[in-house]
């Protein structure tokens, strides 16, 4: 098991890209792993054939832990040697069945299954053979299955013993009777690797933190006129940088008793994955870009998330992190620290609110909240309300 950050001690096999007997190019995907930071493909370190696999998908093992064994010294071309010996006549699949997985994954093998999908299908009793799936070579996912089971449910809803109605006679009263249809039973849903990693790290920095919530208000009005198409996000991002030059205690970690302030600004930028949860990249040294240049970063780092090819080193080794909610429209929120970071800043929506400018005057002015979650461990509140105002200050007399 490769180190995937400093702060991860372990990791889930989620799925095998390649089986026992394989051959496997150096750099090759030959796993999918997940951790608390990050759901990634590792590649192979070497040419060669794969000889074993040590761990199943679904286990969570140490770093360090040896995964699998890859024979070098073999020969690419030769004849793919299956794994183990032939299955008894009782254990094999049915005709019906392995012409089935031969159809979905193309290469004569039926595609592997993610570790949640095997444990619905087990607690619902469903052959997974049956089931119609959508994902990459034909693989079963966890939307297929839950259609699948919805589509079960419907079916098995009608009683199998129910009679048809009678017809009903001409000029007579129908014999039809309306009845109220039953509520099909309501199925029960594992969390992913990721979704239970993301909520252990959460509840871990709950307690351990001392969380408290700082919020001010800024006017938006000199970034709306130079941002062109850009979004706020690589702004606010810019003037927490300068906010931290001038106050280094926000750009610390905690370990224990042990607080390291850091000269580099590494910049964690939280990016929601939809269903599959959130990740937070990393931008390194973001304090030697300008706006521009940590847009571009952001904008990379986000996309590669999201297609699942981060390395983790990209996702390790962050000193201050900013998420950003307000792009779906939410106004105030108390977000929970990275850790073992001491802050992290929420950017929240921008919306047009009338505000009192130049002493007695009303404006209708693009405000949004920027909120702060710090631990009271490693800062004050004066501290945290310092920082902040140097945030809106950067913010509102951005001069690009």
């Amino acid at each position: 098991m490769p180190q995937m950050g400093v702060s991860v001690a372990e990791g889930t096999i989620v799925e095998w890209r390649k089986r026992v007997g394989d051959w496997i190019e150096a750099d090759e995907p030959i796993v999918e792993i997940s951790t608390d930071k990050v759901e990634t493909e590792v590649p192979s370190p070497a040419s060669g054939r794969v000889a074993e696999i040590l761990v199943e998908p679904g286990a969570t093992v140490d770093v360090g832990t040896l995964l699998a064994r890859i024979d070098a010294e073999a020969r690419p071309g030769v004849a793919h040697v299956d794994e183990g010996d032939a299955p008894s006549i009782e254990s094999r699949p049915s005709i019906e069945s392995r012409e089935s997985s031969i159809e979905k994954s193309g290469n004569g093998h039926a595609p592997p299954i993610s570790p949640v999908v095997r444990r619905m299908a087990d607690e619902h009793g469903v052959d997974l053979s049956q089931v119609e799936g959508t994902g990459r070579r034909g693989r079963v996912t966890k939307k297929d299955l839950l259609a699948f089971l919805g589509d079960l449910d419907t079916r098995d809803s009608i009683p199998e013993t129910a009679e048809p109605a009678p017809e009903p006679a001409l000029h007579s009263e129908s014999p039809y009777r309306e009845e109220t249809p039953q509520a099909a039973p309501a199925s029960g849903e594992q969390l992913s690797v990721m979704r239970r990693q993301i909520g252990a790290h959460m509840v871990r920095s709950l307690q351990t933190a001392a969380h408290c919530t700082t919020v001010v208000e800024a006017d938006m009005s000199r970034i709306e006129e130079a941002r062109g198409r850009l979004s706020y996000l690589p702004f606010v991002a810019r003037a927490a940088i300068a906010a931290l030059r001038e106050y280094p205690m926000l750009n610390a970690t905690l370990e224990g008793d042990r607080l390291t302030v850091h000269e580099e600004v590494n910049l964690g930028i939280a990016v929601s994955l939809g269903e599959d949860g959130l990740i937070v990249p990393v931008v390194k040294n973001a304090h030697e870009l300008s706006h521009e240049g940590l847009a571009t970063r952001i904008k990379d780092l986000a996309a590669r998330a999201r297609s699942k090819k981060l390395t983790p080193d990209e996702v390790s080794g962050g000193t201050f992190t900013i998420t950003n909610p307000g792009a779906f429209g939410a106004l105030l929120a108390t977000p929970i620290i990275n850790q073992p970071q001491v802050a992290i800043l929420d950017l929240e929506a921008v919306t047009k609110r009338p505000v009192v400018v130049n002493g007695d005057s009303i404006a209708i002015r693009p405000m949004t909240y920027l909120c702060m979650s710090w631990d009271h461990r490693a800062l004050d509140g004066a501290l945290a309300a310092q920082f902040l105002s140097a945030v809106r200050r950067h913010i509102e007399g951005w001069d690009g």
